[in-house]
């Protein structure tokens, strides 16, 4: 999968990505927004480990964040089931660098409208740190709602913190294929 966005291309990983992913991922401030399993410090062999465990997924739902022909960062979301199956957690980060540029703005933007298209989805949501004031913009720059704050949800670096749930939810009616995905509107 490949999506050539204006200020990157969200596609497929390659292990050809691990250095660049190693380099860009081994950030402490990247860590301290990330759940648990992303691993700190950050390895050439944790990336190979990662990137060769996105090969059996299908279908695909983790992608590189692109920039300038690097792999800078990641997004993706997880199919939830049950009752809960018209709905995906989306997640994401980006290189520390490439910060402040609007890049992981439209690379989430994308990622929503992708994940709702191709998987008939009615709903997208996150759940930030309550400190990570930067992505909880990226979510409201793409037409994502605060829910609600869940209070002393997460555990982080040893710290107690509240979580935020964002979610992009589809309009009654609105389309939910490939040919016309609802977009997120990308704003400032």
């Amino acid at each position: 999968m490949q999506l050539t966005l204006t200020s990157c291309v969200v596609r497929s990983f390659r292990i050809a990505d691990a250095e660049a992913i190693a380099r860009h991922a081994d950030n402490r401030k990247i860590w301290l927004n990330l759940r648990d399993a992303f691993p700190h410090p950050y390895t050439v062999g944790d990336a190979r480990d990662f990137i060769k465990s996105l090969r059996g997924r299908l279908p695909e739902r983790t992608f590189a964040i692109d920039v300038g022909g690097e792999a800078a960062g990641s997004v993706g979301f997880v199919l939830r089931h049950d009752v809960e199956r018209m709905s995906a957690e989306i997640g994401y980060w980006l290189a520390e660098p490439f910060w402040g540029r609007g890049i992981a703005t439209e690379a989430l933007g994308a990622m929503t409208g992708h994940a709702i298209a191709t998987h008939k989805l009615t709903r997208v949501y996150a759940l930030p740190f309550a400190w990570n004031t930067a992505s909880c913009r990226v979510l409201e720059k793409n037409g994502y709602m605060l829910e609600g704050r869940l209070r002393r949800s997460a555990i982080k670096d040893g710290v107690i913190t509240d979580q935020l749930q964002y979610a992009f939810v589809v309009p009654d009616g609105a389309p939910t294929t490939a040919a016309d995905p609802p977009r997120p509107e990308t704003r400032g």
